[in-house]
């Protein structure tokens, strides 16, 4: 079995630089990265984390990007 590392809402804000609250807003909105529900409690898997900073990969200032459009990386 591998390891799969999990993130709570406080790790992710602080990895993202944003805050607990935006990360809310991003699940209501269903923007953001995906996540799990599990108990009540909110879990990010880190995959999902790598995989949505991965949309966000910017090559200049003039790229723009809006989290309800994911854009296609190619690196």
């Amino acid at each position: 079995m591998t390891d799969i590392k999990h993130l709570n809402q406080v790790e992710l804000a602080r990895r993202l630089g944003v805050s607990h609250r935006t990360l809310e807003r991003w699940r209501w909105q269903g923007v953001g990265p995906v996540f799990l529900k599990i108990g009540g409690r909110v879990k990010y898997r880190l995959e999902d984390v790598e995989a949505f900073e991965n949309t966000h990969v910017c090559r200049s200032t003039a790229d723009e990007y809006r989290l309800d459009e994911p854009q296609e990386v190619t690196l």
